[in-house]
């Protein structure tokens, strides 16, 4: 009798035991039952909580997006790495180069289902004789050349992946496009034994959209042609030619808009106190004027025509081309940018300024409040600053006291009725 009791004890709690378990499992989610993921539009639909538990396997790239969101700390690294690099493509047609006639080329960083695409034109000034191309090649390669370009390069900024860098466009398919042309993305000389260097600029842009086409391009719903400092001007004069390109190639329901970030540069009297030696220390005007005849730029047809040949020039300057173009386009410029200054033979950093600079730098800012005062859409900041900005605080809150006027910068993956 002992004997069966004890049994019949045994019994019972293996039986407890084994109910436990059952419920137990019953109450563990799988990856797949705890996750619903991204849906078409790139949006976060349902995800796994911090709860949640994953037997055997980290969670895949798109949970650990999920997981990043609500908890940083829970995302595995490498997965979040993967998702923020953009990988290098050089361009299918070689007969399109950098300066010193390597392969032109591109960064990608796919967004499955999404229909936005953000390019992003790299900025740097320019070249405009011999004598700057060859100290330029010497000094900044990798501004002419695509020789020491990494395979892979993390998307920051607006080019994030992480919502909180970016958080209107971290879902949407992103293309940097590095600048090696040192032409303003205006050119279109191919190098030969009469040129040293190639300037294609205009050409790179061209066929980065071609080479976009079998990556979705065709079936975007906007394209936003995005553009700091030098690249900032590139998008002003490349807006309508890359809208006419999508159009050619049947992608007629995309909505083409320009993001001008620091690009926007005047012909005012400048402070001079040495000769232009160099591309650094010539008057802005003077090497777009020279560089123009070398790089064989082209120019929107609209602005050009507003012209004599001998001051076409000016459509380099936003103000004098904003009025020709027909796409979208949202203007960000500081009002004291350090890099304009800086062309204009004028560093913030030297112990003392003369009496005429300090008169420039404060009529500087006078006249680019000005001259964007018809620009419907663009921030002015009052700050000493130079491209690059934090788009998150300045496109998403930024006081009024530091941005005089603007509207949304979420409005550039909306669908405006006109020119904003």
């Amino acid at each position: 009798m002992k004997i069966s009791g004890a049994l019949l004890v045994l019994l019972l709690l293996g039986e407890a035991v084994s109910q436990s378990k059952r419920q137990s499992k019953a109450n563990v989610k799988t990856p797949a039952q705890s996750r619903k993921g991204l849906n078409a539009a790139g949006e976060l639909a349902q995800t796994a909580t911090e709860e949640d538990t994953f037997i055997g396997v980290l969670p895949p790239v798109r949970d650990a997006l999920a997981l990043q969101l609500r908890s940083p700390s829970l995302a595995p690294l490498p997965a979040l790495k993967a998702l923020n690099n953009m990988k290098l493509f050089f361009l299918r047609n070689s007969g399109v180069t950098c300066n010193d006639g390597t392969a032109a080329g591109y960064y990608l960083r796919e967004s499955r289902g999404s229909k936005r695409w953000i390019i992003f034109l790299e900025g740097g000034w320019c070249c405009y004789n011999k004598e700057t191309c060859d100290t330029r090649y010497k000094n900044i390669r990798r501004l002419m050349s695509s020789s020491d370009w990494p395979q892979t390069k993390k998307g920051t900024g607006i080019l994030s992946a992480q919502m909180e860098e970016s958080p209107h466009w971290w879902n949407a398919n992103a293309v940097f496009v590095p600048y090696c042309s040192s032409d303003i993305w205006s050119g279109t000389l191919p190098k030969s034994r009469q040129a040293d260097y190639a300037f294609m600029g205009s050409l790179i842009i061209q066929e980065v959209i071609k080479d976009l086409v079998p990556k979705g391009i065709k079936h975007a719903k906007v394209v936003l042609l995005a553009g700091a400092s030098a690249g900032g001007t590139g998008v002003l004069l490349n807006l309508e030619r890359v809208a006419a390109l999508l159009e050619e190639l049947e992608a007629e329901a995309v909505q083409v808009r320009g993001l001008v970030d620091s690009g926007w540069f005047l012909d005012i009297n400048h402070p001079r106190q040495s000769d232009c030696s160099d591309a650094a220390s010539h008057a802005p005007t003077d090497a777009i004027k020279k560089g123009l005849r070398m790089w064989n730029g082209i120019l929107p047809e609209k602005c050009r025509q507003q012209f004599k040949k001998a001051d076409e020039w000016q459509c380099f300057l936003g103000y004098r081309l904003f009025s020709s173009l027909k796409s979208p386009v949202f203007v960000v410029q500081w009002l004291f940018d350090e890099e304009q200054m800086k062309l204009e033979n004028i560093h913030l950093s030297s112990q003392s300024l003369e009496e005429n600079q300090w008169n420039y730098i404060q009529n500087l800012g006078r006249e680019l409040r000005n001259s964007l005062r018809d620009v419907p859409s663009g921030r002015v900041c009052t700050c000493l600053s130079v491209s690059h900005v934090d788009y998150k605080k300045l496109l998403d809150g930024i006081s009024s006291e530091r941005c005089l006027f603007g509207q949304s910068f979420a409005m550039l993956g909306e669908e405006p009725s006109r020119k904003q």
